[in-house]
């Protein structure tokens, strides 16, 4: 895991963005925001799990089926089932440590 900061989401609403192996965050100061960063570790778990390339397809195409029903986008992002994991156990700073492979599955809805 490598963690950087990136100029490019500075103009948006976007606190981090995990793209295996990099976190990269919007401010640099985020570093230090635990709650952020355990979020995005639950995402490089998922993306491990899913051999990288399977986790982006899947969340595309759970992201435009959501979108599609909702016909909303902040919706639709918060209701990808890996979303749901990470947003769910975000404040669990230990949930990596207990955590069962494949645990996002229970997230679908």
């Amino acid at each position: 895991m490598i963690i950087l900061s990136l100029r490019l989401l500075r103009k948006t609403r976007i606190n981090g963005i995990t793209i295996f192996p990099f976190i990269f965050l919007r401010e640099s100061a985020f570093k230090e925001n635990k709650i952020l960063i355990n979020h995005e570790k639950i995402h490089i778990r998922q993306q491990l799990e899913l051999l990288i390339i399977f986790f982006y397809l899947w969340y595309v195409v759970e992201y435009y089926y959501w979108y599609f029903s909702l016909k909303d986008k902040h919706l639709a992002y918060r209701n990808i089932s890996f979303e749901r994991e990470a947003y769910a156990m975000e404040e669990d700073l230990n949930y990596l440590e207990t955590r069962k492979i494949w645990s996002f599955w229970k997230y679908r809805v």
